[in-house]
């Protein structure tokens, strides 16, 4: 009886998961995260323009999207809906790795209920007061990292993981791996938006990544400064003020994408 006993409970956690993932309420706020998200890409495509073309103060990053919006007339209802649609989008994802089969699927879904939650208490962390911008955040998580034993090896492995998502990222925008995220064919304007804003997501993180390798290296938290510094230290570059205008183009294109996958994402 005990056997039957465990492997009842031990099927009710996938039939509870599925449950959970199928219920309206998360699958509206679901989609409510990924419009959340498409407007946080399209204002940080924004401050990127800022950023290339020599705006002093410009913060291009998701810090600095969430306090544009938070300087809105209507910036406290936008934010309380950033908590909430990052919130359900994350509990959508915890959800479907519960009830995910293969090994790396739950790892991909757990990694991204890690995202969500961090994105959403961001939001939480600014009404709250908060005044650090993220190239200030990351250069003191790095300093705390590279302060623990073995310091620099953790900052290190980060740093190649940051550049192994940022290569996924091109992989799946350039082989339009995102169409298996959608329960019906888009357009082809979306698959356009979709391939640009996924590869240049993912030169920004390999950016980002290289940043967090130099840092590891010269025991430097400085050099790990978010996408931000990171866009920052690219306009210095020869034809830098390009590159970044692209990139930031490329995250608009994303952030329309993603106003489309709240319509016809598989949730």
């Amino acid at each position: 009886m005990s056997t039957t006993n465990e492997r009842g409970r031990a099927t009710d956690v996938p039939t509870s998961a599925s449950e959970v993932v199928d219920h309206p309420v998360v699958e509206a706020g679901a989609r409510a995260g990924y419009a959340v998200n498409g407007l946080l890409h399209l204002l940080i495509a924004v401050l990127g323009l800022q950023v290339a073309f020599g705006h002093k103060g410009a913060e291009a990053d998701t810090s600095g999207a969430m306090r544009l919006v938070a300087g809105s007339p209507v910036g406290g209802v936008v934010l309380v809906a950033i908590v909430v649609g990052f919130a359900l989008l994350a509990v959508w994802q915890v959800a479907e790795g519960v009830r995910a089969h293969e090994a790396s699927d739950k790892a991909k879904a757990f990694s991204k209920a890690v995202v969500y939650l961090a994105l959403g208490w961001g939001a939480v962390a600014l009404m709250m007061g908060s005044s650090k911008s993220g190239s200030s955040q990351a250069t003191d998580a790095t300093a705390t990292l590279l302060g623990l034993p073995f310091g620099p090896v953790l900052v290190g492995a980060g740093g190649l993981a940051v550049i192994g998502v940022g290569a996924y990222h091109v992989h799946k925008g350039w082989t339009e791996g995102f169409r298996k995220d959608l329960e019906s064919s888009p357009g082809r304007p979306e698959v356009i938006a979709a391939r640009v804003g996924y590869i240049a997501k993912g030169i920004a993180l390999g950016v980002v990544g290289v940043g967090l390798i130099a840092a590891a290296a010269l025991h430097d938290p400085s050099q790990s400064k978010g996408l931000d510094g990171a866009l920052s230290d690219l306009v210095a570059l020869p034809f830098g003020q390009v590159l970044v205008a692209l990139i930031s183009l490329g995250f608009a294109a994303y952030g329309f994408y993603s106003f489309s996958r709240a319509r016809r994402a598989r949730v």
